[in-house]
């Protein structure tokens, strides 16, 4: 038996709401990944606790919530060991500035070491100690405490810059025996940059040979990249193309697509990666705000630029044009003179934002700062020299671009299939003994819905890394992929306007299914209020980031705000006590329903653990009543029943009345653009296939 007790400066009401919330738990006390309400039985709500790591073992358990006096006291269950624990709150004395009540809160706790080993093996005083801890970050929510920063070796240059080297050197990055061959590495980086053209100029310095990229068609050796895009920019130069023109790129993965952005890179000529899945109009638009010079197209792409003006020249990246006679890269490549003059700086990429909620703007990614950029992300994800990645993520896209930039210092060989097929990517891992997988999320989730017997055909040992990025990865695909594939799982968290903002391991996975995990070396997250100030731990505000790839602004539009050096992501999240950053929605995704702030990720997150249930959106709609309700958007499995009424009473036990989706639509798939995310705007307007609202559901 141990007994807590401590003295809050806050209101008896404000400590009630929020220890009866399942949900505080895991954001202000260590140890708990997530604490969900399941349902509510005899008027008692049934929360579900995922407590522990995976290096000490993960524990689940469900724990009935007993209310006794409201506002004075209740028990949290635990029937099966028997554990209980009690907490009553009074009023206690006027917080310091005697404008406010304080609340005193005993905490009486039975039995707690039958919960998990590490409470067992803990000390009463370190029990007592974690509660109080806990108890005092809530205080720390309602006082606005600014404890919401999270910073990875951005505010110590020196040692950030010690633990780079450290890291290139040990893990073979940058050589530092072998004089010649290292000056060949350190050569190709001085006169291209730290990027995709310094970056296979320094691969075919120390490794010529060796094979950089393998495609539907064939493979490139480092050497053969640098010298073949060389030329290739020799003849864009005889084009009349240089310094500050700009050509547009409409592509899927292949070896012609690298050394397209290679050689522009090294004549200072920028790159417009062109979506595949944009409409033609679409493009038709980016081509004159972005005034591309000429066009280099897959054929299979061709007709989404057929209409455009005569004056723009198309030229074949896969020598497969339905145009008789269109010049290709091979063409181009035979009749390089290679000598062309060096530009002042190299040419950017421009990589077009997702355009989920509106028009996608033209971001332009920064040149890597050094070898930063790598032990950034190797400070997070395990990466090793001389392995084979396996990119399936279009290149379009900043996280396969990233995957790509990150495997010329790393001299991985890249496997690029032209599109994605989920028994393909097994089978090519498999052929190819793939170390390292860069997905997006709806490519683990197509993997996951294999039959097991079509898995069970290819031997995936090999993989080591499993990293997705682009779109949050529910909680049930995050534990079914680890339980099938192993703890290989990374999820990575960013944008195209600030690259990375955190990566979460699989350790970090395997407590907090929904984490997006913790800032990489030389990152600093932050969230902030509406006033751009620093929330408390636990709190929901706006994400921003900092860090040295930072986006050098849009093309043609306003860039995002800026607070201390830090980018406004767009998106809502908070940070938990143990230091990991959650992502709630996108700031426009919040709706205001019955003056509640509800928002439609934790109803997608509910739904996708139903068996039934393959794939789910959840946007927000007008309301005459409530000002604003949700609607889900459902993806049924073959041969499961559902109906909206179960979909409503599920989501009403878990989440809550305001959370219940006024409308229910099955569709047979949801609308989703290249990268994987879904296209909601698409959504909205959708005719609902539940066009009667059962209010006795709410």
């Amino acid at each position: 038996m141990i007994d807590v007790t401590v003295e809050l400066p806050v209101t008896r009401n404000t400590v009630w709401e929020l220890l009866t919330d399942a949900q505080t738990y895991s954001r202000i006390f260590t140890g708990i990944g997530a604490c969900d309400r399941l349902e509510t039985i005899g008027g008692n709500p049934l929360w579900q606790v995922r407590i522990g790591t995976g290096d000490v073992g993960i524990s689940t358990f469900s724990a009935n919530l007993v209310v006794g006096l409201p506002g004075q006291f209740f028990e949290l269950h635990h029937p099966v060991t028997g554990s209980l624990a009690a907490v009553r709150l009074r009023d206690g004395e006027s917080a310091p500035d005697g404008r406010r009540p304080g609340t005193r809160i005993t905490v009486t706790l039975f039995a707690a070491g039958r919960v998990h080993p590490v409470a067992a093996a803990a000390s009463n005083a370190d029990i007592a100690d974690w509660a109080v801890a806990g108890l005092r970050r809530l205080s720390d929510v309602v006082l606005g405490a600014p404890t919401a920063v999270i910073v990875n070796g951005e505010d110590t240059p020196l040692r950030q810059r010690a633990e780079v080297a450290r890291r290139m050197v040990s893990t073979g990055v940058l050589r530092v025996s072998g004089p010649i061959r290292s000056g060949r590495q350190l050569s190709g980086l001085a006169r291209w940059g730290f990027n995709l053209a310094g970056g296979y100029a320094a691969g075919a310095g120390l490794t010529p040979d060796r094979t950089a990229i393998i495609d539907d068609h064939g493979q490139r050796s480092f050497g053969d990249v640098d010298d073949r895009s060389t030329a290739l920019a020799g003849a864009l130069a005889d084009l009349g193309l240089g310094f500050g023109d700009a050509i547009g790129l409409l592509s899927r993965n292949h070896a012609g697509m690298v050394e397209t952005m290679v050689a522009a890179g090294k004549l200072g000529v920028d790159v417009i990666l062109l979506n595949a899945g944009l409409a033609a109009r679409r493009i038709e638009d980016i081509v004159q705000q972005h005034r591309l010079r000429h066009l280099f197209v897959d054929g299979e792409l061709d007709e989404l630029v057929r209409y455009l003006h005569a004056d723009i020249a198309r030229f074949s990246t896969d020598g497969r044009s339905p145009v008789p006679g269109r010049i290709t890269l091979d063409e181009l490549i035979a009749g390089g003179r290679g000598d062309f003059r060096r530009p002042v700086r190299p040419g950017r990429l421009v990589v077009l934002t997702s355009g989920t909620s509106g028009s996608p703007k033209g971001a332009r990614r920064p040149e890597p700062k050094g070898f930063a950029t790598v032990a950034a992300l190797m400070s997070r994800i395990p990466f090793r020299m001389n392995e084979t990645m396996l990119i399936p993520a279009p290149l379009f896209h900043t996280w396969g671009l990233a995957a790509l930039q990150l495997s010329t210092p790393l001299r991985a060989t890249v496997v690029l299939p032209g599109q994605f097929d989920a028994e393909d990517t097994l089978r090519l891992v498999a052929e190819h003994e793939i170390t390292t997988l860069v997905l997006v999320p709806t490519m683990v989730q197509r993997i996951l819905d294999l039959p097991i017997s079509v898995r069970a055909r290819y031997d995936t040992s090999s993989l080591r890394i499993a990293a997705s990025c682009g779109a949050p990865l529910s909680g049930a695909a995050v534990l079914r992929f680890m339980d099938t594939y192993g703890d290989i799982l990374y999820n990575v968290y960013g944008s195209t306007e600030v690259s990375w903002a955190t990566v979460a391991t699989p350790s970090d996975l395997r407590t907090a299914p929904l984490t997006a995990g913790r800032p990489p070396l030389g990152t600093r997250i932050a969230v902030l209020d509406s006033a751009r100030a620093t929330l408390p731990i636990g709190a929901t505000g706006r994400i921003y980031v900092g860090n040295h790839m930072l986006f050098d602004g849009y093309v043609n539009s306003t860039p995002p705000e800026e607070a201390d050096g830090m980018l406004d992501t767009g998106d809502l999240g908070y940070i938990d006590a143990d230091g990991r950053l959650y992502i709630a929605g996108r700031d426009d995704e919040m709706i205001i329903s019955g003056g509640e702030n509800v928002f439609p990720r934790p109803v997608e997150e509910a739904l996708s653990y139903l068996p039934q249930v393959t794939d789910v959106a959840v946007v927000g709609v007008p309301d005459r009543e409530f000002g604003q309700r949700l609607a889900a958007f459902v993806v049924k499995r073959d041969g499961f029943g559902l109906d909206p009424d179960m979909i409503r009473t599920y989501v009403r036990h878990r989440l809550g009345r305001f959370s219940v989706p006024r409308d229910v639509t099955f569709l047979s798939s949801l609308p989703r653009g290249e990268t994987g995310k879904v296209l909601k705007r698409l959504l909205v307007g959708v005719p609902s296939t539940d066009t009667v609202l059962n209010e006795s559901a709410l």
